[in-house]
């Protein structure tokens, strides 16, 4: 402990840039990721998977895998299904067109009777090493009866596709209609100005550093306990317990220690979860299995994955009419909970973004394909929305001529409008977005791009200037949250929270909270995350870990710290109103009479002060921002490269300025990695996964932005939902960077001569793609 933090541990609480308490022991060697952990005993376990996107499984011979060497166990699909382990539950309240219930093949541990996509596991194999699972799972034998597959949207939508499930012969999973459709006629009926686009949201992958993992064990008392790298562990103990294993939840304890990433990917229970917890419970014996990169590419959640027919309609001066959206959205071979909210219910919530849409009509359907299943990525629904709407309002300043700034701000919700609640009934509580954008403006130097324009065709290169303006909702709408606070004899502040770390430095952040309160230093502050047993909750996602959990935890420790008071106010014979209150000692005022906050908590029963406190937030934030990026494209080539990129960012309070910027230009990167590379490409005849290695799928190099990158965050419009004023920061990067620079690209072509060609513009922005288009 430095003496500058004994002699004012405030700076170490928020507003600063505190140095990540997470971090040493991981430089160290010291992490405890699930792969990591290796208890007395431990089996290894390997995947049988299907090499087909579709096909029935006439048999499986098991028998020459049993008799390899440290075989324990191999399972299969119809195994389990005799045992009684029942497949991962969906959402049943979505409907399809008809009103029937949503329409999804059940979703197994392992595939029983027909295979749905490639890499969908169809049998366990259990063994004590690696190397003798990996040869036994060779061994062992699965005849198949090839059947049709349908990988693309608009083939699984057409009459006489193959049939995923006979409850959806259309292939639709769920279907909703959303707005005011006679409305929206009207309004298109009398629109000076319509704009059209096709727009195509790519498939991608999450690409965490770490795959997903799991190790399952029958603890001393009995109980099924798993160690594993997700971001929410209560579900999925109450999805494992409840629905699949039908054991009860008083008999699962999952824990999380260190995770490599997570991005969405690693929220709720995989089908692999299942299956292994299955083998430990039923062998007693630990049982692990982390996936290869391969496995993750083939079997990991995808996101993304949507098209969209757009349409916005314009008044004579370009105010905005009405927005319409036809929408197929991906969620691959099995309907997913997630996969259905993200298209049906997150992105329409934000799909008006900052804009005033009086009028809106979509229709959205869920299309089941020979696929791996979509959910959640990093946005979750609102990179999709909001590249939608940035599209659409750059095409419209083409064709209309206003110019695209002026056309923002002459619909732009006003400040005077909060609280506003747009189309879809989602109210916005602050938000002054012009400011917020003439603010990106300038830091961009927007004014200055004709010179540099000027320089770049000198050169022989294409330049163009694209912009996002833009919000999202955060909070994952689970709004409460609930935490424990324990003042400790031995001098430590425990505090505990079902918020989880995968990397972005929630246990810095929730220190330092605690620092505010107690004003204590950092040091004396220990945060434990991921554990069911210590409490429930949501989880990590969406952006709501500070919002909610934090928020939870402020007002946990400033319960505490009440208490606190009390007990001093005892123990030192005076009024609680009476006693000072200073970097971890109670004083009687106006005299040197006092007590240390430690030695407090020593002489209370179990020496702590404990308090375990739940609450609620009053609703969602909504941080907003607005990005700016300038490309340059070689017109020989296509390639284009990212020379420019600014973003001021409405996030609300900020409790540490470093990784708040840490998260807003990751989230960027991950944004521009989808603009100009990243694609999930299944082959429409074979159905099998084209891009199944970092040798063929193409994630973001810091080549790609290695450029001039500036970013900053505005404090000046904080959260009223919350006690603390913040906003969720961890998706907002992704969500502005994509449609900035593909409107950039776009600008870049307009420029050359070529408006016609800008909408054509789908993502990736490849080299190949670009050419084509400028060459056409």
């Amino acid at each position: 402990m430095t003496t500058d933090t004994l002699d004012n541990p405030a700076r170490f609480g928020s507003g600063h840039a505190v140095k990540r308490i997470e971090d040493e022991g991981l430089l160290k060697g010291l992490g405890q990721y699930t792969d990591d952990l290796a208890p007395a005993g431990q089996l290894r376990a390997v995947f049988v998977r299907s090499p087909y996107p579709h096909a029935r499984i006439v048999s499986i011979a098991k028998a020459n895998a049993e008799a390899q060497p440290g075989v324990v166990k191999v399972v299969t699909g119809a195994e389990l299904v005799a045992a009684g382990v029942q497949p991962i539950p969906t959402n049943p309240a979505f409907k399809r067109g008809d009103g029937s219930p949503v329409a999804t093949p059940p979703r197994r541990a392992l595939a029983h009777e027909r295979v749905r996509y490639v890499g969908e596991p169809v049998a366990l194999v259990v063994a004590e090493t690696m190397q003798q699972a990996r040869d036994a799972a060779e061994a062992v034998w699965v005849e198949y009866e090839e059947l049709p597959q349908v990988v693309d949207l608009e083939a699984a939508t057409s009459p006489g596709a193959p049939v995923l499930c006979p409850e959806a012969p259309d292939n639709v999973a769920a279907e909703v209609r959303i707005g005011d459709a006679r409305k929206a006629a009207d309004a298109f009926g009398r629109a000076a100005h319509v704009v059209q686009l096709e727009i195509v949201n790519q498939r991608v992958a999450a690409v965490t550093i770490e795959p997903r993992s799991v190790l399952a064990w029958v603890a001393e008392d009995g109980r099924l306990t798993l160690r594993m790298s997700s971001q929410m562990p209560s579900g999925v103990r109450n999805s494992l317990a409840n629905e699949v294993l039908g054991i009860g939840r008083d008999k699962v304890r999952v824990t999380v220690g260190d995770v490599g990433g997570g991005f969405g990917m690693k929220t709720g229970i995989y089908p692999e979860d299942a299956a292994v917890s299955w083998a430990a419970w039923t062998l007693k014996r630990p049982v692990k299995w982390a996936a290869d990169r391969s496995e993750e590419f083939l079997s990991s959640f995808h996101g993304r994955d949507q098209r969209a027919e757009a349409e916005l309609a314009l008044a004579e001066d370009g105010r905005i009419l009405a927005l319409r959206l036809r929408t197929l959205a991906n969620v691959g071979a099995y309907a997913t909970a997630t996969g259905m909210v993200i298209p049906m219910v997150v992105g329409p919530w934000v799909q008006t973004s900052v804009y005033d849409v009086p009028v809106v009509d979509f229709h959205i359907r869920c299309v089941l394909t020979n696929t791996a299943s979509t959910a959640a990525y990093r946005g979750a629904g609102r990179p999709e929305a909001i590249f939608i709407m940035e599209r659409l309002m750059d095409e419209a300043a083409r064709q209309t001529g206003i110019d695209r700034i002026a056309l923002r701000r002459r619909n732009f919700v006003r400040p005077e409008q909060m609280p506003y609640t747009n189309a879809l009934g989602q109210t916005y509580d602050v938000g002054e977005f012009e400011k917020i954008m003439d603010e990106g403006l300038d830091l961009a130097d927007w004014s200055g791009f004709e010179a540099r324009h000027a320089q770049s065709k000198a050169q022989g290169k294409l330049r163009g200037l694209g912009i996002s303006t833009f919000l999202e909702w955060t909070s994952g709408n689970v709004f409460e949250e609930r935490v424990t606070v324990e003042v400790r004899a031995d001098g430590m502040i425990e505090v505990f929270s079902a918020v989880n770390q995968m990397g972005q430095g929630i246990a810095t952040t929730l220190a330092q909270l605690v620092v505010d309160v107690f004003g204590v230093p950092i040091e004396k502050v220990r945060v434990v995350l991921g554990d069911t047993d210590r409490g429930d909750g949501f989880g990590s996602a969406g952006s709501r870990s500070l919002f909610t959990g934090g928020s939870a935890l402020h007002l946990g420790a400033e319960k505490t710290l009440e208490t606190a008071r009390q007990l001093a106010a005892r123990s030192l014979e005076a009024a609680p109103a009476d006693l000072d209150y200073r970097e971890g000692r109670f004083t009687v005022k106006g005299t040197d009479l006092g007590i240390d906050l430690f030695e407090l908590a020593g002489r209370q029963p179990g020496q702590h002060i404990f308090t375990d406190h739940t609450s609620a937030v009053a609703g969602p934030s909504w941080p907003n921002g607005c990005h700016v990026s300038e490309v340059e494209i070689d017109p020989q080539t296509g390639e284009v490269q990212v020379v420019r990129y600014a973003s001021v960012n409405d996030v609300g309070r900020v409790v540490n300025p470093m990784i708040v910027r840490g998260q807003l230009d990751g989230g960027a990167v991950q944004g521009i990695g989808q603009a100009l590379m990243e694609h999930l490409t299944y082959d429409v005849d074979s159905g099998q996964l084209l891009t199944g290695s970092l040798m063929d799928y193409a994630a973001p190099h810091a080549d790609a932005v290695a450029c001039e990158f500036v970013t900053e965050m505005n404090e000046t419009v904080p959260c009223k939902n919350n006690p603390l004023g913040v906003k969720g920061v961890g998706e907002l990067g992704t969500i502005g960077a994509a449609p900035s620079v593909v409107n950039a690209v776009a600008d870049a072509i307009a420029r050359a001569g070529k408006p016609q060609a800008a909408p054509l513009l789908q993502m990736p922005l490849t080299p190949a793609k670009v050419w084509e288009v400028l060459n056409t």
